[in-house]
């Protein structure tokens, strides 16, 4: 599909009174990769872990950044709300969504979308989550240096996601979705109102980390050549988390993403149906559009199967490695998880 732009509907900031609010929460984090690259876990799923040594530590202390739609009320449970969580890219953190993301005239362009979708009436009141998706010690650094433990600590998010921050948001926020009900009944209601995607790295992670695909480390310890041209070699695979997720997307996916008859085995194999799966990237994207988007499309669709209810990739026409691509793709995304673009039998732009 070819589609670009952003509906000027959705662009400008709402009046006061209807806007939300994020606020920054800390947290409590007792898996991440540690200063040994070590993989500090609090429960020891050794048996979950291939290829990294499992060690106990004390726990770190993070921050997100939420977002909250105008009207949530901390003292009325009864009104509960679909969560989507927003991964950043490998230069960014849990600020890059919001303070990299600015209009001068209209403020956080990403608040402004939800804002006006909700305003609209074209997706219920949400929660948005803006993590920082390095799980290890040194979270804070946002360097490149594929030997560093800031990289590695992307590929394993996924133990701090289930284990530490999406226990937290549920407990924290009133959520449709809570992680302690372990019943097959509970899984099946509970991942419908959980969301992630993300862009550049943060799509990565939603496909290698959340559909199921490999995790990466440095060739200086894999001792193997890279085949991505910037120091890191895939290495274990992941088992995905696909029971807490029922929509994922990813915007201009990372050259370290799998390729897509990894991503639709592990799809077919999950147990679980994904009901949205949307990725998109421009098509002037010299970073992903190649080397990661293309790749990862290249066979899902068809091995995934019927595991894959509903599956939108659409390629940006003169898109950039940018937030044009990216603001287009949560929009976009939003809708069709939460909004009327929702349709539970359709395939669209699935080229394999």
């Amino acid at each position: 599909m070819e589609k670009s732009g952003i509906p000027e509907k959705y662009q400008k900031s709402v009046r006061e009174e209807k806007q939300g609010k994020v606020i920054e929460v800390s947290y409590k984090v007792r898996n991440y990769i540690n200063s040994s690259r070590s993989l500090v876990l609090k429960d020891q799923i050794s048996a979950l872990v291939p290829e990294r040594e499992v060690v106990s530590g004390d726990p770190i202390i993070k921050k997100c950044n939420v977002y909250l739609p105008v009207g949530y009320d901390y003292s009325n449970p009864d009104i509960r709300y679909n969560v989507l969580y927003l991964l950043h890219g490998v230069g960014g953190d849990q600020y890059e969504w919001l303070s990299a993301n600015k209009s001068q005239e209209d403020g956080l362009i990403i608040c402004n979308i939800l804002d006006n979708l909700i305003e609209h009436g074209d997706i219920e009141p949400i929660i948005v989550v803006f993590p920082n998706g390095r799980s290890a010690h040194d979270f804070c650094d946002c360097s490149f240096d594929p030997d560093g433990t800031n990289i590695l600590g992307f590929y394993y998010f996924d133990y701090e996601l289930r284990y530490d921050l999406i226990p937290m948001i549920e407990e924290t926020f009133h959520t449709y979705a809570d992680i302690r009900d372990k019943s097959s009944e509970g899984i099946t209601y509970n991942r419908l109102h959980r969301a992630i995607a993300g862009l550049s790295m943060g799509g990565m992670q939603a496909l290698n980390l959340i559909v199921g695909g490999h995790r990466c480390d440095s060739i200086k310890y894999t001792r193997r050549d890279s085949g991505f041209r910037n120091g890191l070699n895939w290495t274990s695979t992941t088992p995905g988390m696909l029971d807490l997720f029922a929509h994922v997307g990813a915007f201009s996916n990372a050259p370290t993403s799998s390729n897509g008859q990894i991503l639709g085995n592990s799809i077919a194999s999950s147990g679980y149906k994904i009901q949205t799966l949307y990725i998109n990237c421009g098509d002037e994207d010299a970073i992903a559009f190649e080397a990661g988007f293309t790749t990862s499309m290249k066979g899902l669709c068809r091995t995934a199967d019927e595991q894959l209810v509903s599956f939108h990739q659409e390629i940006i026409p003169a898109g950039k490695h940018n937030f044009e691509v990216w603001n287009y793709g949560a929009l976009r995304f939003l809708l069709l998880c939460y909004g009327d673009e929702n349709d539970s039998k359709t395939v669209v732009g699935a080229q394999d």
